[in-house]
């Protein structure tokens, strides 16, 4: 049985092997890509090039975006790679830094939405102090604290996992995801992860309890609204970010928060697409399906 110290490199068997399917899945995972690549360059040219979106809800987007870029990045152009190439493997460092860039960048968008919560907050529960409280400082800071954060919980959960000897080097993923690789550990060392999950599950579960909070308080300030039109236009501020938190939050709990087999599951291989690809490829959609600010700009920008 090969070990950490002999194994260099990883094989990847999440997909079918069948040439037609191979061709298949590059098809797909290919659309989706330059679907969201594209859409999240645009948000963010939309927003550096017109000064009129220099705020911080739209400061936060354009680094949600940059987060969603690297987030797909990481995955799918490996797969791709893969399927053209018809080959599987993926080389143990290649694999170390594709854990470590996954979590870091997973981990900067959880922050990020946590940050932006209390920008809604501030905006709708403290309008006059708003500028005062969400200055450029502020949203500088806000936003080196989640990426800061990422990074840390990135360099633990790395960290963690690759401290374990491997019994083999077959990963029933896609890419290298974590709860996978724990499976082909060897020794108690995967203990370390285990630590670092039940650590990193704290400061989120403390993330979520901020942001529930935060948006009682918002619904609350909201129904204090005198005019229909006026809570609508308060409400409608506030619906882009929470069909992102929704669908962040549940496609996390499915992949991680339910039972694990020993055996391969094409349950695990649909949740790691979900919440690999869904999330980038969708926020640049709801980010500007209703958002006027954004639809002017970029017309602005084609003329």
């Amino acid at each position: 049985m090969p070990n950490k110290s002999t194994i260099t490199y990883f094989l990847l068997v999440g997909f079918s092997e069948a040439q037609e399917v191979q061709s298949l899945y590059f098809m797909i995972f290919f659309i989706t890509y330059i679907v969201a690549l594209m859409g999240n360059l645009i948000i963010i040219t939309i927003i550096v090039l017109n000064h009129h979106l220099h705020t911080p809800v739209y400061f936060f987007v354009l680094n949600l975006s940059a987060v969603d870029l690297g987030y797909i990045s990481v995955t799918i152009p490996k797969v791709m790679a893969n399927s053209l190439m018809k080959t599987k493997w993926i080389l143990y460092s290649h694999c170390v830094a594709q854990t470590f860039s996954f979590v870091l960048f997973g981990a900067s968008e959880f922050f990020l939405l946590t940050v932006m919560a209390y920008d809604r907050y501030a905006a709708i529960c403290h309008p006059l102090h708003y500028e005062t409280v969400m200055n450029r400082v502020a949203c500088v800071q806000m936003a080196a604290f989640a990426w800061t954060f990422g990074l840390l919980t990135a360099t633990l959960h790395t960290g963690a996992t690759f401290a374990s000897p491997f019994c083999s080097n077959v990963i029933n993923q896609f890419f290298c995801e974590i709860p996978q690789l724990l499976k082909i550990t060897c020794s108690h060392m995967y203990l370390l992860e285990v630590g670092a999950i039940i650590l990193t599950g704290c400061l989120y579960f403390s993330c979520f309890l901020f942001i529930l909070i935060s948006y009682v308080q918002i619904f609350k300030a909201v129904m204090r609204i005198p005019s229909v039109q006026g809570r609508q236009k308060a409400f409608s501020t506030c619906l882009p970010h929470i069909i992102v938190l929704f669908m962040f939050y549940s496609f996390g709990v499915f992949a991680y928060f339910r039972p694990t087999n020993r055996t391969p599951s094409k349950v695990d291989l649909v949740a790691a697409v979900a919440y690999c690809v869904v999330p980038p490829f969708l926020n640049p959609l709801i980010y500007s399906m209703r958002n006027k600010d954004i639809k002017g700009a970029l017309w602005k920008l084609i003329d």
